[in-house]
C-alpha cells in the first residue's frame, strides 16, 4: 500500500479571501433587503449590472496580463466591490453611468496597480467619487422612499429607466425622484430655515430619513455579524462613528437649530455602511490596532467637516479615500515596539 507524505501545515487554511468576502456579501444582505424595500427595484437592477461588468472587467484584464481569470473572480473582490458601487449610487442610474464606473474602479483603481493587495485606494468608493464629480446631477437624483413616493416603480419600469433612461408614459421625474436627507437639509439650512423648521417635513423620521434610519440599522446588524465572525475589528467602525458622532454632539450642543444631532449624522447617509464595510477594507486601511483607530478617528471628523461645510451633502467615499493616502504613514508611526528593543518593528 502506498502512502503519500504531506508536508506541514497539515491543517488547511481556514482564513481565505473568498470565505471572507462571502461573509461580507451575508452581511450586506439585510441592509439591500431594507433598500430594495424603500427604493425599490432598481437596486436589484444595479446590483446585477455592476456585479456582471465587474466580473467582466475583471477577466478581461487578467486575460490580457497572461493569467487565469478564475483565480481572480473566484475570489469574490470584484463581486464584494460591484455590489458595494451599486448600493451607493441611486437606485435610477442609467447603465452607462454604472459600467463607466466599475470600470474605473476595477480597471483604474485596482487591476492597474497589480490587483487585490496592491491597490491603494478602495475601488468602490474610487469608482463612486469619479461619478460624482463627473456627473453630479445623475449621481444625486434619488427615488422616494416607497412610504412617502405617489408611484412606486414596478420591476419591469425600473428596468425600462436603467437601460433608456426614460420613464413610462404619465410619470415625471419631479414625482418618483426626490432628494436625500442629507442633501435636503444642507439645501434648507442654506435657505436660511432652523432644523425645527426642516423637519416638519414627510421626509424625515425619528432618528433620520424616512427609510434610510432603517436601512442603516439594518446595515449595522450586518456589521455587528462582522465582528462576530471576526471578519474585521471593532477598531475603524467604532473610531470612525465616535468622531463623527463627538463632532456633530459638539455643535449640536452650541447650536441645535443649526447643526443636526449625532443620530442624524448616523443614521441619513452612509456613515454606518461606511464604517463597517468601506473603511475596514483590509487592503487600503491601517493594519496597526493604534493605526486603525486614527484612521476610523480621522474618516468620521473628515466626513462631518464636508457634510457641514464642504460642497457634497455626503462624503464618505471622499473621508475614505482621503484616509487611503495616509493608511502607509500612520502604520509607518504607530507600529508596535518589540520586547526587548528600544527601536520600532519594521
Amino acid at each position: 500500500m502506498k502512502s503519500t507524505i504531506v508536508s506541514s501545515p497539515h491543517v488547511p487554511r481556514v482564513n481565505r479571501v473568498d470565505r471572507g468576502m462571502l461573509q461580507v456579501l451575508l452581511a450586506l444582505v439585510p441592509g439591500i433587503v431594507a433598500m430594495i424595500w424603500f427604493f425599490g427595484w432598481g437596486v436589484l437592477i444595479n446590483i446585477v449590472l455592476a456585479v456582471s461588468f465587474a466580473v467582466a472587467a475583471e477577466a478581461a484584464v487578467m486575460l490580457a496580463r497572461g493569467r487565469s481569470p478564475l483565480a481572480a473572480i473566484g475570489d469574490l473582490s470584484a463581486v464584494v466591490s460591484a455590489v458595494l458601487f451599486a448600493i451607493s449610487v441611486p437606485p435610477i442610474l442609467s447603465w452607462w453611468l454604472i459600467l463607466l464606473g466599475i470600470l474605473f474602479a476595477i480597471v483604474l483603481v485596482k487591476q492597474l496597480y497589480g490587483g487585490i493587495g496592491y491597490n491603494p485606494f478602495n475601488p468602490a468608493m474610487a469608482g463612486y467619487a469619479f461619478l460624482l464629480v463627473s456627473y453630479p446631477v445623475a449621481m444625486t437624483t434619488w427615488l422616494e422612499p416607497s412610504m412617502l413616493a405617489e408611484h412606486s416603480l414596478s420591476f419591469m419600469e425600473s428596468l425600462r429607466v436603467t437601460l433608456s433612461g426614460t420613464l413610462p408614459p404619465g410619470l415625471d421625474w419631479d414625482v418618483i425622484s426626490s432628494a436625500t436627507p442629507l442633501d435636503e437639509m444642507r439645501g434648507q439650512l442654506d435657505l436660511g430655515m432652523t432644523m425645527e423648521q426642516i423637519r416638519q417635513s414627510p421626509l424625515w423620521g425619528i432618528l433620520g430619513g424616512h427609510g434610510w434610519e432603517w436601512i442603516g440599522g439594518w446595515f449595522l446588524l450586518g456589521g455587528i455579524y462582522l465582528l462576530w465572525r471576526r471578519i474585521i475589528t471593532w477598531h475603524i467602525p467604532v473610531a470612525m462613528l465616535l468622531g463623527l458622532s463627538v463632532c456633530a454632539g459638539v455643535f449640536w450642543i452650541i447650536d441645535p437649530q443649526t447643526y443636526p444631532s449625532p443620530a442624524f449624522h448616523l443614521f441619513s447617509g452612509a456613515a454606518i455602511l461606511g464604517a463597517f464595510f468601506i473603511a475596514t477594507d483590509p487592503v487600503t486601511a491601517c493594519t496597526t490596532k493604534r493605526g486603525q483607530f486614527l484612521f476610523g478617528v480621522a474618516i468620521g471628523v473628515i466626513v462631518y467637516a464636508i457634510r457641514t461645510w464642504g460642497g457634497y451633502p455626503d462624503a464618505v467615499a471622499f473621508a475614505v479615500l482621503l484616509m487611503n493616502i495616509a493608511a502607509p504613514t500612520i502604520d509607518y508611526y504607530t507600529q508596535p515596539r518589540v520586547f526587548g528593543h528600544g527601536e520600532k518593528r519594521l
